[in-house]
């Protein structure tokens, strides 16, 4: 595997939860650990941006790129954190981050796939290289949080095991912020 000295330089590339995807008319993709404010990892955060102003844009005070910016980036850095990318060549196409929650738990954030690559599991698999390197750095739980008009979200955390932390028999608008769990000890990996 080759990959050009701007993917490449000052990262190591993570372990691959499969064999990196090969065909002969796509890209390959790897995941790579990246620090959250490398400019290899701003179009996807730019886009989360866009898309968090879009949904949520009418009901927030702020705009979302203070979200995007609440935590310093060395929150999302080893020891405690990390910020990873699934890269199609050169492109980030999908990534999460996570940082320390407490002792035993890290909180997910940030998890996002390019809206043109949506529906190919690209999502499913960040999490599960996000809880691979979660159990690496010595967590075994995972807390999380997605907002009411992302239904999308909801879905995959459910589908990958994560027990939501509200009821299931209320409206989304209802619930607000929807908060979940994942008790990584029990998780395969």
């Amino acid at each position: 595997m080759s990959t050009s000295p701007s993917v490449d330089e000052n990262r190591t590339a993570a372990e691959p939860v499969a064999e990196p995807i090969v065909e002969s008319t796509a890209a390959e993709q790897i995941f790579v650990r990246a620090a959250y404010d490398d400019p290899l990892g701003a179009p996807l955060l730019e886009d989360l941006e866009r898309e968090y102003d879009r949904r949520y844009g009418d009901v927030h005070k702020e705009p979302a790129v203070t979200e995007i910016l609440r935590y310093p980036p060395d929150a999302f850095a080893p020891p405690t954190g990390a910020f990873i990318l699934l890269l199609e060549g050169e492109t980030p196409i999908s990534g999460g981050a996570f940082m320390r929650y407490d002792d035993t738990t890290a909180e997910f954030k940030r998890i996002w796939t390019d809206a043109d690559r949506r529906g190919h599991g690209l999502a499913g698999r960040v999490l599960v290289e996000l809880e691979t390197e979660a159990v690496r750095l010595g967590y075994s739980r995972i807390y999380l949080t997605t907002g009411p008009r992302q239904p999308e979200a909801v879905r995959l955390y459910l589908r990958n095991g994560y027990t939501p932390l509200f009821d299931l028999s209320l409206t989304s608008e209802e619930i607000g912020i929807h908060p979940f769990e994942k008790d990584l000890g029990t998780a395969p990996h």
